[in-house]
């Protein structure tokens, strides 16, 4: 999945985030809270979404074909940049020692594995995503990309975060054993492990970054359930996300309302905007230990039609409790 924004509808993120790329303090949250909650204009983004039981609509569904659609769209790879800005807000990638194992979920076209491939030569990324289309493109612009070598250190495989569970070679032995019973795994072998080799022994980083909040809110425990499941002791989970009220978030409609905090845009694919709160009680709820956790507020200005936007991203690091 990976994606930002939709050009075209909701704004261009992706060139936002270039521009803010070393520095995530322009304002305060709590202000922009303060003027958001106090404007009439907003309030239906405030207000309680209806359970099952009173909506005559049915709960958002995941949307995996509507992001294939959405990448075939923008198969020529332009609309996504490199995400350099990641390895300042996640120092811990390019300092990684011992040859790292990284597993990038919902990798889209690349752009995260491309910065973290350049940052050093030791470490392997392994990169599923739902599109088998993006992944080709992942892997080409990556082939591609000058000062990369990565022979043996990219390994994209297609899978549905949101509907499929990991293949038993990204587990290592111990997880395989003492895995419970109800996460089944998916028997495969990839051409790139050794004829004694039965997997790759997990993983010491998991990336999720703009991924979580595309999948649909009550899918998204046992999603990151499963996630931590293929994470070694010791291990962290890195996170970056849409924050509540992001300007993104204010922009769209009543009509477009699917959840609490929840929207799907016109092409049938999902947002949801995090508070502090939410993202705590989720990962806490997968077992790991806080590291970090804020909101990023970033003031950034539209070459375009010089609006100002206000943006905000949700960054957080979690640790996986030593065995």
């Amino acid at each position: 999945m990976e994606v930002e924004e939709a050009p075209g509808e909701l704004g261009g993120a992706g060139k936002d985030e270039e521009a803010a790329e070393y520095h995530s303090h322009d304002f305060e949250w709590e202000d922009l809270r303060e003027e958001v909650e106090s404007d009439p204009t907003f309030s239906y983004h405030l207000s309680p979404f209806p359970g099952p039981a009173a909506s005559t609509t049915l709960p958002p569904q995941p949307s995996s074909e509507a992001w294939r659609s959405f990448h075939r769209r923008h198969a020529s790879g332009k609309f996504f940049k490199e995400r350099r800005y990641l390895l300042k807000e996640f120092p811990e990638l390019p300092n990684s020692k011992d040859c790292a194992k990284i597993l990038e979920v919902g990798c889209g076209n690349g752009s995260t594995a491309v910065s973290i491939l350049r940052s050093s030569e030791s470490i392997t990324v392994f990169a599923c995503d739902c599109s088998k289309d993006t992944l080709e493109k992942a892997n080409e612009i990556i082939s591609n990309t000058k000062g990369i070598d990565i022979k043996d250190r990219f390994h994209p495989f297609l899978m549905d975060v949101s509907k499929e569970i990991f293949p038993d070679w990204l587990f290592c032995n111990a997880c395989k054993s003492s895995h419970d019973s109800h996460h089944e795994m998916r028997k495969e072998r990839p051409d790139f492990l050794r004829e004694n080799q039965c997997c790759v022994g997990g993983m010491d980083f998991i990336t999720m970054i703009f991924t979580l909040s595309a999948i649909p809110f009550a899918i998204m425990p046992r999603t990151i359930e499963q996630c931590v499941s293929v994470l070694k002791p010791g291990g962290l989970l890195l996170f970056r996300d849409y924050g509540l009220y992001d300007m993104t978030m204010l922009r769209f409609l009543a009509h477009q309302r699917v959840g609490f905090r929840e929207y799907m845009r016109s092409d049938g694919t999902l947002s949801y905007f995090f508070t502090l709160d939410t993202v705590r009680e989720l990962f806490h709820a997968a077992g790991l230990i806080e590291l970090e956790l804020e909101y990023c507020c970033v003031k950034s200005v539209n070459r375009k039609n010089g609006k100002k936007m206000q943006r905000v991203w949700v960054h957080g690091k979690f640790l996986k409790p030593p065995s």
